[in-house]
């Protein structure tokens, strides 16, 4: 065969396998609102700088007739690419072929690419797609299973691990998801769960649809699984890019600065009158963050699960920062058991990647309750505490407000490791509501009501604790923007170690 025959050959296989499943099956999935695996990473990555690997890969199970079927690209295509002429390594499961389904060498290609990705230093992108276990590949196809999450969890705190939910993900298959470090999901196309309605209609008895047990906003919402909702395919892809200009590309760089073209000195006036004379009264945490960080912009995680508490993240003077922040307006900005999930593993991440913590506290305490109690409200509370701990970028602690007893601690003060602890002249810094406090203390103290309205009026206030050095600094509201800039500038040279050991043991 001549040279030339041979490039035929090669273009004419290429193409079978780019074809997927055929003309039939793109149209089923455009009409279903899905793009191909192939649509997606174009729209992922930087034009033309897609590098496909393991395109003529191919499957060797023999069972059920499955040696007659040519399965392109064995479901998967994978390989790397740029996002802002960054490195970044994807897999799209191909739901024209088989369904996306995953068996041995499907396995293999997405396990590849996670080492690559591992050895590079890359973020690494998963689109999911896919039907679950390839049935007739049998135990090949739980080994696959299997081999991906341990390269999922060897990865993870290495290089950022991004999952996007865009068609089913049932059994097994959602596993991998939840080890990595995000998840998008799309609304009305996106499903994930363990068992689907008919198994668990079977064994519970229990109703329900496909949207209502794995869909978007239920685990947005309702479940914490998922930490981002899209509209659509394409607007998810352009938040995954979005996210990632955040990111340091791994564990040993920082994230990248971005000239923002915000003056790092500027004030804003109008936060000395945002808190509500009563401090009973709420007020929207989220216009302080929109304040102080750069041009006002900020991408939020979780935004739709335990709302008491905010995370997110945003730049200040050009440096990504992770923010956590109690939020007044729901729950009156208590930490209960999902608030502390949510802040643990937000504050774990950004520690892993060399992203700063800022944390803005107004928390009057730990929401009480049988349900909380029941629901392991400490052993959940402690995983903030453990997480701040251990945490050793920089952390800067703004207390616009209240800062009441553990939930204070849980907020990072000082003594879980707060390298600045900056107040409000309004912030209120004691181990209980001074209301409360004072009502014990002189409860059988005939003048009560004046003894109250003193203590109030001395320990509803930062000076306590700036007295004892528990607070660095009391400013006015309006200079909180350059005051934190400053403190992380100065922060930036940081260096802490924690005592060798194999890990530690979160009470998870």
């Amino acid at each position: 065969m001549s040279t030339q025959a041979r490039i035929e050959d090669l273009k004419k296989r290429a193409a079978k396998i780019i074809a997927a499943g055929g003309q039939k099956r793109v149209d089923k999935q455009h009409e279903s609102g899905k793009l191909t695996a192939r649509e997606r990473i174009d729209i992922l990555l930087d034009q033309s700088s897609f590098v496909e690997l393991d395109r003529f890969v191919a499957h060797r199970c023999t069972n059920f007739g499955q040696e007659k079927k040519e399965l392109p690209g064995e479901g998967v295509t994978t390989g790397y690419g740029t996002i802002d002429g960054r490195l970044v390594y994807v897999f799209a499961q191909d739901f024209t072929v088989e369904g996306g389904s995953l068996g041995e060498m499907h396995a293999a290609k997405i396990v590849k690419v996670l080492n690559l990705a591992l050895k590079m230093g890359a973020p690494v992108v998963g689109l999911n797609d896919s039907g679950g276990a390839r049935i007739q590949e049998a135990v090949d196809a739980l080994a696959g299973y299997g081999k991906i999450f341990f390269a999922n969890t060897i990865a993870s705190g290495v290089v950022p691990q991004i999952s996007a939910i865009m068609g089913p993900s049932a059994g097994g298959a959602v596993y991998s998801p939840a080890l990595t470090d995000f998840v998008y999901m799309v609304k009305n196309t996106s499903k994930m769960f363990i068992t689907g309605p008919e198994v668990v209609k079977s064994v519970t008895g229990e109703v329900v649809t496909q949207e209502a047990l794995g869909g978007a906003m239920t685990h947005n919402s309702t479940s914490g699984v998922a930490h981002f909702a899209a509209e659509n395919d394409e607007d998810c892809l352009k938040q995954i890019r979005y996210l990632l200009s955040f990111l340091p590309s791994n564990n040993l760089e920082p994230a990248p600065i971005v000239e923002t073209g915000d003056d790092p000195q500027r004030i804003d006036p109008a936060l000395n009158t945002l808190l509500p004379d009563n401090s009973n009264m709420a007020y929207d945490m989220k216009d302080v963050i929109k304040s102080i960080v750069d041009n006002g912009e900020f991408y939020e995680s979780q935004q739709y699960f335990a709302q008491n508490i905010i995370t997110c993240f945003a730049r200040m003077d050009g440096q990504t920062v992770g923010i956590i922040a109690n939020q007044p307006k729901v729950m009156a900005g208590c930490l209960d058991f999902n608030a502390s999930d949510k802040a643990a593993r937000f504050i774990r991440f950004c520690d892993a990647f060399n992203i700063p913590l800022l944390n803005l506290v107004d928390v009057p305490g730990f929401l009480p309750g049988v349900n909380q109690e029941y629901g392991g409200i400490i052993r959940k509370g402690a995983k903030m505490l453990y997480a701040y701990s251990e945490a050793t970028v920089a952390k800067v602690t703004l207390v616009t407000r209240k800062a009441y007893g553990g939930s204070y601690l849980a907020m990072c003060s000082q003594d879980l490791g707060a390298d600045q602890v900056i107040a409000w002249p309004t912030a209120e810094i004691a181990v209980m509501g001074p209301a409360g406090a004072a009502n014990i203390i002189f409860k059988n103290d005939p003048d009560v009501k004046a003894k109250t309205d003193e203590y109030v009026l001395n320990f509803a206030t930062p000076y306590q604790a700036a007295v004892r050095g528990f607070v660095d600094l009391v400013i006015e509201p309006k200079d909180s923007r350059p005051t934190i800039i400053n403190a992380l500038h100065m922060l930036e040279s940081k260096r802490e170690t924690r005592p060798a050991k194999r890990h530690g043991n979160i009470p998870l």
